[in-house]
């Protein structure tokens, strides 16, 4: 016997039509209309590019700044020589010998790591255990930089780093559901610009197919192919 629909499911259906393609203004307030859970739900933008995952020039990734922040603390871990500074910067770890220790053990109680230039040399040691989790320091997402002050603040401020999976799909948090319609709706226009710049330059064809925008407990709203067509 078919699944029947979930309670929450069958509101959100009364509340948009889901077999339509809206504006990214009205995917919003459609989104606004679904049931809420008991907790204040992330907002995500998700992908769906034409580029070849397998092709090494085509992959995706890039950071961008959100206007109005992602809602969320961000716990960071600095590889550094000057923990002290890095504390003193916002950092919510900081070290080099003693932290790739406990990175090694299993120690993975932070959301972003951030590495000096010099660090990175050893640092570069931890890839197996922090490149699966999307973890490692990368220059192009802003998380190996000497300018430690600055890289902190921007991930503290709301950054998000965005990657293609080997799917060709991208999924990026554009907020909270407490944020206003606004917010989100300028979170999101940001990260979709973001995405569009990152097209690859060797890639020739239709390079976003879909976007849809969801909440962590909602069905997702389907993007008018206008709102990112022309990127």
């Amino acid at each position: 016997m078919p699944k029947q629909p979930s309670k929450r499911y069958r509101a959100a259906v009364k509340a948009a039509d889901l077999s339509k393609s809206y504006t990214l203004a009205e995917a919003v307030d459609a989104l606004a209309k679904f049931p809420a859970a008991k907790f204040d739900e992330t907002v995500e933008l998700s992908f769906r590019l034409g580029v070849d995952p397998t092709q090494g020039d085509q992959m995706v990734r890039g950071t961008t700044p959100l206007p109005n922040g992602s809602g969320k603390k961000v716990r960071v871990l600095v590889f550094t020589d000057n923990p002290e500074a890095a504390i003193k910067a916002g950092a919510d770890h900081a070290g080099l010998q003693d932290m790739m220790a406990k990175v090694t053990e299993g120690w993975l109680d932070f959301d972003v790591a951030i590495a000096t230039t010099e660090a990175m040399k050893q640092v570069r040691t931890l890839a197996r255990v922090l490149g699966p989790k999307g973890l490692m320091p990368n220059p192009k997402a802003g998380t190996v930089s000497d300018d430690v002050v600055g890289a902190i603040k921007a991930v503290k401020a709301g950054r998000v780093e965005f990657k293609m999976d080997k799917a060709a799909n991208i999924g990026v948090g554009v907020g909270k559901r407490s944020f206003t319609p606004a917010a989100i709706a300028e979170n999101a226009a940001a990260v979709i610009d973001a995405v569009a710049k990152a097209k690859p330059a060797s890639f020739k064809g239709v390079y976003i197919k879909s976007v849809t925008l969801s909440s962590s407990m909602s069905p997702g709203v389907q993007l008018a192919s206008s709102e990112f067509s022309k990127a």
